[in-house]
């Protein structure tokens, strides 16, 4: 990851946010809510397709031949996605009850969200087990009391440690993954860098990533996959101007 480079071009979209078209920023911003929701549901097996999403985030038509589950999947996504951009913009930073919040969103008409699971789970092909609900527990209050003192970091290792960490420790029985991809793009907004969206087709490379920190610690891989989704961001950006 090249980090100087990542800030420098940061920066340049700083000086120049302003001065960009408000239609322009608003139409990319709406693309990517869409694509988000799409590809971040769709990493759980969510069978939607960009534009059913876009129909029911846009547009509020009905999709026909899917269940109610994944469409509340999709609006439940937006909604959380929603709280996220607003906690951040009000200051708010991520700890635990906002983390309960999103989850809560997420899981809404699923099931009740923001309840740590009492049973064990699996999760199927990794070469790691989440811990038991007891050792869970205490884990999720370590690494929120961890949080606010990750000073050694820059903003994207950061996001990567937090995503990566939180779905390793698997707190809930359900929506740990869509959870652990708002708290990264919480972390990331939180220092003024864009949201970034996990395509649905490189879910392999994203999932061998997040596998080397939960059995080897090295959190390498899963950084520059975020890093390089950032750049793209930047770039799209930069290019409006």
């Amino acid at each position: 990851m090249n980090w100087e480079l990542l800030l420098q071009k940061k920066e340049q979209l700083d000086q120049i946010r302003n001065t960009l078209p408000k239609e322009a920023l608003e139409s990319f911003d709406r693309s990517f809510d869409i694509e988000y929701a799409h590809n971040s549901t769709a990493i759980e097996g969510n069978t939607l397709t960009l534009i059913q999403t876009k129909a029911i985030l846009e547009d509020g038509l009905s999709v026909g031949g899917k269940t109610i589950r994944e469409i509340y999947e999709v609006a439940n996504h937006a909604k959380a996605f929603t709280y996220v951009k607003k906690r951040i913009a009000e200051g708010h930073p991520l700890d635990e009850a906002v983390m309960k919040d999103i989850h809560a969103l997420l899981m809404e008409n699923i099931l009740i969200g923001g309840i740590y699971r009492n049973v064990e789970v699996r999760i199927s092909g990794a070469g790691f087990r989440p811990p038991s609900p007891n050792e869970m527990y205490r884990q999720i209050k370590d690494f929120f009391a961890d949080l606010p003192y990750r000073t050694d970091s820059n903003a994207i290792e950061l996001a990567a440690w937090t995503h990566a960490e939180f779905v390793k420790i698997h707190p809930f029985v359900d929506g740990n993954g869509r959870t652990s991809r708002m708290l990264m793009n919480y972390q990331l907004m939180a220092q003024g860098f864009l949201p970034v969206s996990i395509a649905k087709e490189n879910r392999l490379e994203y999932f061998d990533a997040l596998e080397a920190y939960a059995v080897s610690g090295n959190l390498i891989p899963f950084t520059d996959l975020i890093a390089a989704l950032e750049e793209v961001r930047l770039d799209e950006y930069l290019s409006i101007g």
